[in-house]
């Protein structure tokens, strides 16, 4: 069985209106035709004043997502908690979910630039006492029942349609990450693969007496574009990777790296770390059937602001020449 995803974060250098709504519109319309032909789910990102527009509502894109899809799951890795207030980030959640009837999972996350807390007027240096107060909060709104908040009995309502609670995850790469998901009896999900820290988070839920996992991203991860010839590929839209991977890589510390941290600085060396991939729909193929039962692909389509029909012609081979030798 092939896992097939799609990441979306609409980023475009420059943030032409009239580009952004073609792209924004033509996600959805990949998301129809993804569900229609098998993907497992799309993934979306949140970040805040950033000069190429980089993903700030992801919430409202799952919206509309769900809007038109039947069954395809969308994943928010991740989602910066502390920024948002947790009655009104808890409701949106619920609502979410009993409307794509639990499609939604999402990755709690702190994120790691100062700006974006200034950007929403939080202090950078409560973050960790804020994510406290916002997963415990939403934990307790979920419930459907009464619970206390800032000293008034309050309730939140509706009650999502997933119980315990819709899907969440706690992200992170550091041991207070790992401490507070088993504190809060949450999965763990580190940013890239850290079998270590994973042990540490199953040494941390026997610690609280809670019970979890730890999922990860593989140590091969990387996002892939589909064409015929990756040579004209890479000429044509190497540029629009290396956009990406370069602004991503100028806001991360090596504490804070994720499984797309790229060190490159020109497209050359952007294609040679391997963590954005051309491959032919034969290579593909070859891919899936090595890896099997557990076979799995991440594309990537409009990475970068690229074009958009370079974006559908990339998922079309995808679905009509590579998931029929794989089904």
């Amino acid at each position: 069985m092939v896992e097939a995803l799609a990441r979306f974060n609409f980023v475009l250098p420059g943030l032409d209106p009239r580009t952004l709504s073609d792209m924004h519109r033509a996600a959805l319309d990949m998301a129809e035709y993804a569900d229609e032909h098998g993907f497992a789910g799309f993934t979306l990102e949140e970040h805040h004043g950033a000069p190429n527009g980089w993903s700030p509502t992801p919430l409202l894109t799952a919206g509309m997502v769900f809007a038109r899809t039947k069954r395809l799951s969308v994943t928010i890795s991740a989602l910066l908690l502390p920024l948002h207030d947790p009655v009104r980030i808890a409701e949106d959640i619920a609502v979410l979910d009993l409307a794509s009837r639990g499609r939604l999972n999402v990755v709690a996350g702190l994120g790691y630039r100062p700006s974006e807390y200034v950007l929403h007027g939080k202090d950078w240096s409560q973050r960790g006492a804020l994510m406290d107060e916002c997963l415990d909060t939403m934990l307790k709104a979920w419930t459907g029942e009464p619970f206390e908040y800032h000293g008034a009995t309050v309730q939140v309502t509706p009650k999502p349609l997933t119980q315990p609670h819709p899907v969440l995850l706690l992200g992170g790469t550091s041991k207070a990450a790992a401490r507070r998901a088993a504190r809060f009896g949450l999965p763990f999900f580190p940013a890239r693969s850290m079998p270590a820290l994973a042990a540490y988070y199953d040494e941390q839920c026997r610690a609280f007496g809670t019970q979890g996992f730890c999922t990860m991203p593989d140590e091969r991860f990387a996002s892939i574009h589909v064409a015929k010839d990756p040579e004209r590929a890479w000429r044509d839209l190497g540029h629009h990777f290396l956009h990406e991977a370069t602004t991503y890589a100028s806001w991360q510390t090596e504490e804070h790296s994720s499984a797309v941290h790229s060190n490159a600085t020109t497209v050359p060396e952007l294609r040679a770390e391997g963590i954005y991939q051309v491959l032919t729909p034969e290579e593909c193929i070859q891919r899936g059937r090595a890896q099997g039962a557990n076979a799995w692909f991440n594309l990537h389509p409009l990475c970068g602001g690229m074009p958009i029909d370079e974006a559908w012609s990339s998922m079309r081979l995808f679905v009509e020449e590579v998931l029929p030798e794989l089904s």
